[in-house]
């Protein structure tokens, strides 16, 4: 990585970031052109196989693929998406949700919604403890008796929550 020249900004290049999301929702596209094959996408006389609307579907999406990279190709090479302190504020939030989806799996919504939001409240927003605590116990307490209580709709559950009979 080189150092901007004085007065130019150092950062993602819009061509670069266009092209990126571009390649990546074409292999998307891809990928579900591929699976509507596998579990078929004619006519039954039952109606359409599983694969007939998603076979539709993903031909939109590698179209709109395709002209976005063309597009993307058409950029300024020097212009900036976005600089490198943005991009990383961007990554603050986006690394701990991304962490937060992949551990309600295993340890159900309630302990990685508390750590979630006292990551948050403290890293980010800078708040005091007493309310971060409060904030974070309270939430999927209310989560709890909203859903789980009142409405009956059972969210994921974890050890924590096996642990203490819920």
């Amino acid at each position: 990585m080189q150092e901007a020249p004085h007065g130019a900004q150092a950062g993602v290049k819009q061509r670069s970031a266009e092209v990126g999301v571009a390649l990546l929702t074409l292999l998307f596209g891809l990928i579900v052109l591929y699976g509507s094959f596998q579990v078929g996408i004619g006519w039954t006389g039952d109606g359409p196989q599983a694969g007939f609307f998603p076979f539709y579907v993903s031909l939109f999406i590698i179209g709109g693929s395709l002209l976005n990279l063309i597009t993307g190709l058409r950029e300024d090479p020097d212009a900036i998406a976005s600089e490198y302190s943005q991009l990383r504020q961007v990554l603050k939030v986006l690394v701990p949700t991304a962490i937060y989806c992949f551990a309600v799996e295993p340890l159900g919504i309630y302990l990685p919604s508390f750590l979630l939001i006292v990551v948050f409240m403290k890293w980010l927003g800078k708040y005091s403890w007493p309310l971060t605590l409060a904030i974070a116990i309270g939430v999927p307490a209310v989560f709890f008796f909203v859903f789980e209580k009142w409405f009956l709709i059972p969210l994921p559950k974890g050890p924590v929550e096996a642990l203490l009979g819920l």
